[in-house]
């Protein structure tokens, strides 16, 4: 009996050992099967700076099967998990460089293998001349942005920065120049910080930067807490061309066409730790007519004590308006040693849009019909200095950065108009608005490991708008507006493959301010503006984003100013100081994935705002109308964005977007429109280039932008088309081309309808926008590339609105 009990016993303890080792019994003669990893970091091999979303595929040496695949990061790193012992070929590569080869072993004994840096040769670079060529993708998808970059398509040669941003997936822009994303307005930084160019009207303000000056353009659908929360739609990065290479640099491009002319000078020197960087801007556009037909028809309605009869006004008139522009910018940068750096950077703006017009007024009144003309001036004239001082201190703790950036904005902009009627019934104006803003901030950012990244920073921003309004009168708009903000931001890993990025942004707003009556108005709230990004890949080559943030959208100064615009005798314009700050809550779901050297990127977003600001009119005295701006009520959008790009041939590139997102105006303020439902906006672009022999390139595009709603108006679709042709001349260090823009049709034609409770308005506008132009461009100078860290002030506060009214004056199509 005790011997049987030993044998169970026995059987009992073997069972229970091979259960906690499985290598016991039949499978103890198998190897264990180990797994490792195999990591590098992908560079450029001029600049040595980090190769983003490279490709980076292992391949079986034996096989030639590729058994996994993964994409650079953006410090240009890649880690290849769950690797068997053996041995493989790493093949890297990426758009406008040389693919690269590298063979790399793994045993059981050291399955992990770090074969460290990668260098990846650009496709045209020659080595001993230091000239860089290599081509860049238009766009690039990247996890926080979406980038265009402008300087890769020729299209772009001889145009200003509102011509670049109609072919900017996600955007949409109006016959006035201004930008929407996602159909909510944006913020527009220029590398990185706000310019008081903007802070009276965007739209304007786009048409100072020449194409020619701009690298690229990043929009930002979810920014995190560093960035300043302005802008409900998200973020609108535009990146100048600028060298940070050893030695003495520049570029040249000149542009003649038949709507403008443009020219403009690059120069930058960099010797030891020591750089400095000049650009100099001009553009000339022709005086052409436009035409715009307006239309009021008003009914019979009671003003005050007195009935105001039915009447109808019928304006038909063209005017002849040419623009010019000058901008000129001087950069100074010093190391003081490897973790101590101080730049500055001043830029001016100028920029005059005006000219002579003419129009035959027809009134009828009950049955009553008077003919008249008018003869008009208008001279507009924006000036605008940006002085910004930067200081940026790292240390040897990799990723360490404290900064701290100083910014001073100066602006004046000059509006006067005359209207001569019949000869003998002269209104003449003059508004002459000042801006004035300083910033400060500064930002620390502390890595607690390689995964875990901490954020924390503060800002505060003091700004002045000072603007007569009544000629003569003695009347001044001085409005101030100060910001103080805080904000903190957590990244780190949840998983190897699931990052978070979150943070908090806190805003306090005072605002102070006379009204017309000449009464003291004070104003303050304090906002909190959340942010949270989880982001997962799956494969290597696939990536997936759920995100959150909250925005906010001030009026800028030509929302506010109270000055009444009689410019366009039968519809006149005022700002409206009383407006409420818009506030927005967005989510978004995107999708991104590499396939064969093709992308896709889609996202799914919705959001909710509050006090969303749009132009409204209505009746005035006698037959004129009057437009303004008001809080119309709140809106929920959903929509959708897809982007796809494809390689028919290795030099064949066909691209294409599609934005989609829904309009609705709810809990309305009183008032009474013609957009009472739900409305479709929807924006497509297309683009086809292809490389040839010798130095040939060919491009094609092609946008159509939807109806546009907003509570009162609807505005007709608009369809742009161009194409260019370029030849590499001098040895590839200059280029040759000719650009078409509409090339079949001299005039864009946009009707605009809107109905107000007492009043019915169209508005039929003829712009010229045909233009057909040589562009010649050289780059000079031999350089030896060094890697530099810039500094970067992502989230300084600038004023972002649309401006300008439609129906404010004849020849405002511009």
């Amino acid at each position: 009996m005790k011997k049987l009990l030993l044998i169970c016993a026995a059987l009992l303890m073997m069972i229970n050992a091979k259960a906690q080792f499985p290598m016991m019994g039949g499978g103890g003669n198998a190897a264990p099967k180990v797994t490792g990893r195999i990591s590098a970091t992908i560079l450029d091999s001029l600049t040595k700076q980090p190769v983003e979303y490279a490709t980076v595929s292992l391949v079986n040496a034996k096989t030639s099967k590729t058994v996994n695949g993964a994409l650079t990061d953006n410090k240009g790193k890649v880690s290849i998990q769950n690797v068997a012992p053996g041995e493989y070929k790493l093949v890297v590569g990426f758009i406008g460089y040389t693919s690269k080869n590298v063979m790399v072993k793994t045993t059981p004994e050291k399955p992990d293998n770090n074969i460290g840096n990668v260098y990846l040769a650009g496709t045209s670079n020659t080595l001993n001349q230091v000239t860089i060529e290599g081509k860049k993708n238009i766009v690039e998808n990247k996890i926080d942005r979406m980038v265009y970059n402008a300087e890769a398509d020729a299209t772009n040669a001889g145009g200003d920065a509102t011509d670049v941003m109609r072919k900017v997936p996600m955007l949409s822009v109006d016959i006035n120049g201004n930008v929407q994303l996602r159909g909510s307005a944006v913020r527009v930084l220029i590398n990185g910080k706000p310019s008081g160019t903007m802070a009276n009207s965007v739209a304007d303000a786009l048409k100072m930067i020449p194409a020619d000056q701009i690298k690229s353009v990043e929009v930002i659908t979810n920014p995190s807490a560093k960035y300043e929360a302005e802008g409900s739609g998200g973020i609108i990065n535009i990146i100048t061309k600028k060298s940070n290479a050893e030695g003495v640099s520049g570029s040249v491009n000149a542009s003649a066409g038949t709507r403008q002319n443009t020219g403009n000078f690059n120069l930058t020197a960099k010797s030891g730790r020591f750089s400095a960087n000049t650009a100099l801007g001009g553009m000339y556009a022709y005086p052409q007519d436009s035409r715009v037909v307006f239309f009021n028809q008003l009914p019979q309605r009671q003003q005050g004590s007195v009935t105001v009869p039915a009447s109808e006004v019928l304006q038909d008139g063209t005017s002849a308006w040419k623009r010019e522009m000058f901008n000129g910018s001087l950069g100074l940068d010093y190391d003081f040693n490897a973790y101590n750096n101080i730049s500055t950077n001043a830029k001016y703006n100028r920029f005059y849009n005006g000219g002579p017009g003419s129009s035959l007024i027809t009134t009828r009144t009950g049955g009553t019909v008077t003919n008249g003309t008018n003869t008009s001036s208008t001279d507009m004239t924006n000036n605008n200095l940006d002085w910004n001082l930067d200081y940026r201190k790292t240390s040897k703790k990799q990723g360490e950065e404290f900064s701290i950036a100083g910014q001073l904005t100066q602006g004046r902009n000059i509006n006067d108009f005359s209207n001569n009627i019949n000869g003998n019934s002269l209104t003449a104006s003059t508004n002459t608005g000042k801006n004035r803003e300083y910033t400060i901030q500064t930002d620390y950012v502390y890595p607690f490991s390689k995964t875990v990244t901490f954020e924390v920073g503060g800002k505060g921003i003091f700004r002045n708008i000072n603007s007569e309004y009544g000629q003569g009168s003695g009347k001044i708009f001085d409005y101030d507006q100060n910001v103080a903000a805080a904000y903190s931001t957590i990244a780190f890993d949840l998983t190897k493959k699931i990052k978070f990025k979150g943070g908090v942004r806190s805003e306090y707003t005072a605002i102070e301010y006379n009204d017309i009556n000449g009464n003291p108005i004070k104003d303050d709230y304090l906002n909190l503006f959340p942010n949270v990004v989880l982001s997962q890949t799956i494969n290597g080559m696939t990536t997936i984003k759920l995100a959150y943030n909250k925005r906010i959208q001030r009026p800028s100064l030509a929302y506010l100013n109270p000055f009444n615009n009689q410019s366009n005798p039968v519809n006149t314009f005022q700002g409206n100081p009383d407006l409420a700050p818009e506030l927005s809550h967005n989510i978004e779901l995107g999708y991104s994935t590499f396939i064969k050297g093709s992308m896709i990127n889609a996202s799914l977003f919705y959001r909710n705002t509050r006090n969303v600001i749009e132009n409204t009119f209505d009746a005035a005295a006698g037959s004129v109308t009057s437009t303004t701006f008001t809080n119309v009520g709140n809106t929920s959008s959903f929509g959708a964005n897809l982007f796809g790009s494809y390689n028919p041939t290795p030099k064949w590139t066909l691209m294409s977007n599609i934005a989609v997102n829904t309009y609705e105006i709810r809990n309305r303020q009183n008032l009474q429109g013609m957009n009472e439902g739900t409305y479709i906006n929807y924006n497509f672009f297309m683009r086809s280039a292809t490389a040839f022999k010798g130095g040939w390139n060919l491009e094609l595009f092609g946008v159509v932008n939807s109806p546009r709603y907003t509570f009162q108006s609807k505005t007709d679709p608009m369809f742009f088309y161009g194409g260019a042709v370029k030849k590499d001349i001098m040895k590839k260090q200059g280029t040759i081309g000719l650009n078409l823009l509409n090339p079949f049709n001299r005039d864009l034609h946009i009707k605009t309808e809107s109905q107000s409770a007492a009043a019915f308005q169209t508005q039929n506008i003829y712009y010229p926008l045909r233009q057909i132009g040589l562009n010649f461009s050289y780059k000079f100078g031999k350089l030896k590339f060094t890697e530099k860290k810039k500094i970067k002030n992502d989230d300084i506060k600038q004023d972002q609105q649309q401006g300008g009214g439609m129906g404010g004056g004849m020849g405002q199509g511009r």
